[in-house]
């Protein structure tokens, strides 16, 4: 029996999956990832989880034959390593994956991807129609996407493509984004700057709310618990989902994709308020086929399962490969 590893790296949990080659999941385990000294305390957690998965599985770690990576970036793919991750402490400058998840396997089939990336090949993997053009947007924090094009996952030089969240949706840059540039779709649509963007129109135009604008913990989850209740929360979110419809429209006449599945904490915890309207109006910003468009059908284990689905098919989610 052979058997496959995934690994999901975010900048909250590490989590790993060994499944055999059914993709049946085996074992899983999950921890929070350390937020230092150093980057290797992280590369650690990422062994310590994966054995764990093992053990679970009641498999030895030197059974398995490939292992998959999706994992918060920057990524340097030559190096195998996240190189000044964003969302962690600026002590950890550099997080060895890679390598040492190869030791620790014996094999060298090892496949990392940016967490976007790993999302697209699960959908595609676990998708009915298996296609081979198709996008996974996640939207959450920040925003990206994963992007399978003719049936190769784009992964850029460096494995940082599919940074859709710095596309720039607004030329007039009334909002910053956390990268330091203006007018970008994540400065607009992220659960992390939707409180931000709110605060902004408020000052701009102050009208009487139910938001708690001016308390310190005001975040997004404040502005969608008032939808239908308070004007200026819809107002609020109307804006929000044009600019999310303008980021989707940009993505389908990128990649002409059939299908684009949609995550992330924003999209999946509000499915009627974000996705919804992002169907309703991506005919009038498209000029070509208009794609089918989902939510994930993964949930928050859409990149885990991403992860093993790329150790099972060579990085690519293509169940032909199996």
């Amino acid at each position: 029996m052979a058997y496959y590893v995934g690994v999901d790296l975010g900048a909250t949990n590490v989590r790993a999956a060994v499944a055999d080659e059914n993709a049946e999941i085996l074992g899983v385990s999950k921890r929070g990832t350390p937020r230092g000294p150093t980057g290797i305390a992280v590369t650690e957690a990422v062994l310590e989880v994966t054995r764990a998965a093992f053990d679970e599985a009641g498999v030895d770690p030197e059974q398995a034959v490939a292992a998959g990576i999706g994992s918060i970036g920057p990524l340097d793919l030559a190096e195998g390593v996240v190189e000044n991750p964003a969302n962690l402490p600026d002590t950890i400058d550099r997080i060895p994956l890679t390598g040492p998840l190869s030791k620790l396997l014996d094999t060298d089939r090892i496949y990392l991807h940016n967490d976007t990336a790993a999302g697209v090949i699960g959908e595609r993997f676990y998708s009915d129609r298996n296609p081979d053009d198709m996008v996974y947007v996640t939207i959450s924090s920040g925003i990206g996407a994963g992007v399978c094009v003719d049936g190769h996952v784009l992964s850029g030089w460096d494995g940082n493509a599919g940074e859709v969240g710095h596309m720039t949706v607004d030329p007039n840059g009334e909002m910053r984004c956390g990268c330091g540039r203006d007018g970008h779709w994540e400065a607009y649509c992220s659960g992390n700057n939707i409180p931000k963007y709110a605060e902004y129109i408020y000052e701009e135009d102050t009208v009487e709310t139910e938001l708690p604008i001016e308390d310190p913990d005001f975040d997004a989850i404040d502005v969608f618990e008032h939808a239908g209740e308070d004007e200026f929360a819809d107002y609020v979110i109307d804006q929000v989902n044009h600019w999310n419809t303008m980021g989707v429209a940009n993505i389908v006449q990128s990649y002409a994709p059939l299908v684009i599945f949609i995550g992330g904490a924003v999209a999946t915890n509000n499915p009627e308020l974000i996705l919804e309207p992002i169907k309703e109006r991506i005919d009038d910003m498209v000029f070509i086929n208009v794609p089918d468009i989902q939510l994930t059908t993964l949930g928050d284990e859409v990149v885990l399962k991403g992860a093993v689905a790329s150790a099972l098919t060579g990085g690519t989610g293509d169940r032909s490969r199996l």
